[in-house]
């Protein structure tokens, strides 16, 4: 890379550089509206970053434009300290999907980034603005990423409507979970976020293909069902819309779909448990899949969050163990469906199946 002995050149100064590339730009896409229409991405970084050089000769930034490209972020640094990403459309609007929110690739040296976006339908146009001031949303593809909006309004970007900058954002050990929480605010009942959750998550959490619960070993569709048992205890029982947040989890936890999801839970007739007085007791075989996948149930309640379970189970944890208190809210559940057996009777079987 090669470096300007000058001192940092001062952000407006970067300004000036940045409008005088688009102009040079725009002047070059009148007459050669092909040349333009060709470029694909790399091409197009290619074509920003021959014009930041032109643009710069004679100013502090001559000699220092170097284009980075490929898995760093952004995609041109100027004097190590200012940054371009080039994002394009062939389209005849100004719109498109960004980079990732986590920013993993990034230069640390780069204080500042502007993004210069190439509008290659007709009529062919280049723009250029400080990188936090386009971001309107989040959109979603394997990972969270920034849905750029070059015609953004000042005050409707991503970061005004989540309270918090730009910088503050990218900083944060898990950029995701503001993000979620915003949009979760947000949601309508029967909607789900897919792709985000209350824990630390990297780029590998989001299942990448779909598949359906038939294909599933018939180890893998008992533990699944005992995950869900453990996150919904309202699956035990008889609310009209019980299967709904269930239904939106098995799809966005497991990447996993299921045309005939109620059958999930109906199969398996009764089994025999037992209370802590050792009265033997018919139950349905939801309670049999509890007492035999215990451990599982304890790592899963262990291990989700507070906040998590609060959301999936519609109730505030009060600070007391949250298998105790699972196995309550499970009982309770139950107990509204089988007035004759009762919620003492769930209870007991599984205070049993846990040792309470």
């Amino acid at each position: 890379m090669i470096v300007s002995e000058n001192s940092k050149p001062e952000i407006a100064e970067f300004k000036k550089l940045m409008a005088d590339t688009d102009s040079f730009l725009n002047k070059e896409a009148v007459g050669h509206e092909q040349y333009f229409q060709k470029r694909n991405s790399q091409l197009l970084e290619e074509d920003v970053c021959a014009a930041l050089r032109e643009c710069s000769k004679g100013t502090k930034f001559d000699g220092s434009i170097e284009l980075v490209s490929g898995a760093q972020f952004p995609d041109i640094v100027a004097a190590k300290c200012y940054g371009v990403e080039v994002k394009s459309t062939i389209k005849n609007h100004w719109t498109s999907t960004g980079s990732s929110i986590l920013e993993s690739t990034r230069i640390p040296s780069v204080e500042r980034i502007f993004m210069t976006f190439g509008k290659l339908g007709a009529p062919i146009e280049f723009r250029s603005r400080p990188y936090e001031e386009c971001l309107s949303e989040i959109a979603v593809t394997h990972y969270p990423r920034y849905k750029i909006d070059m015609t953004l309004e000042k005050g409707k970007t991503i970061f005004d409507k989540i309270g918090m900058t730009y910088d503050e954002l990218r900083k944060l050990e898990n950029p995701v979970e503001p993000v979620s929480k915003y949009y979760k605010s947000k949601l309508k009942d029967g909607e789900s976020l897919w792709w985000a959750s209350d824990e630390k998550i990297d780029e590998h959490t989001v299942p990448m293909t779909v598949k359906l619960f038939s294909t599933l070993s018939s180890e893998d569709k008992e533990k699944i069902l005992v995950i869900l048992y453990t996150m919904f205890p309202q699956i035990l029982g008889k609310r009209g819309d019980k299967y709904n947040k269930p239904a939106l989890y098995l799809m966005t936890r497991f990447g996993v779909v299921n045309p005939s999801f109620r059958d999930m839970f109906s199969a398996g007739g009764q089994v025999d448990c037992t209370t802590k007085s050792g009265v033997i007791v018919k139950m349905p075989a939801a309670f049999g899949r509890i007492s035999k996948h215990k451990d599982l149930i304890t790592e899963t309640l262990l291990d989700a969050s507070k906040e998590t379970l609060e959301e999936n189970w519609g109730i505030a944890l009060d600070g007391r163990n949250k298998i105790l208190q699972w196995c309550e809210l499970c009982a309770t559940e139950y107990a509204s469906t089988k007035d004759t057996l009762g919620y003492q009777t769930a209870v007991t079987i599984l205070f049993n199946i846990f040792g309470f």
